[in-house]
């Protein structure tokens, strides 16, 4: 199958933890205006839960991922006063 991509750029969420080079994890992505499940690998391990960003794809539904924070959203970060 060829590489997927459409599916690079696009975020999801850790289904399962990723194990570095020891093995794949499963991320959701969201994509093509719904959620599809791939076999993510990453350079350090990942755990489950985590959000991901897509940053290569390898054919055959599997994927390269990075941990992310998305810097737009407010909820997921220390961007608010100090108080």
């Amino acid at each position: 199958m060829a590489q997927d991509e459409a599916v690079i750029g696009c975020t999801g969420v850790l289904l399962i933890g990723t194990r570095g080079t020891a093995g794949p994890g499963e991320v959701l992505v969201r994509i093509r205006g719904g959620s599809e499940a791939f076999l993510a690998w990453s350079a350090e391990p990942l755990p489950k839960g985590v959000t991901v960003l897509v940053i290569d794809s390898r054919g055959n539904r599997q994927v390269d991922v990075m941990e992310w924070s998305d810097p737009l959203d407010a909820s997921a970060g220390a961007t608010g006063d100090a108080g």
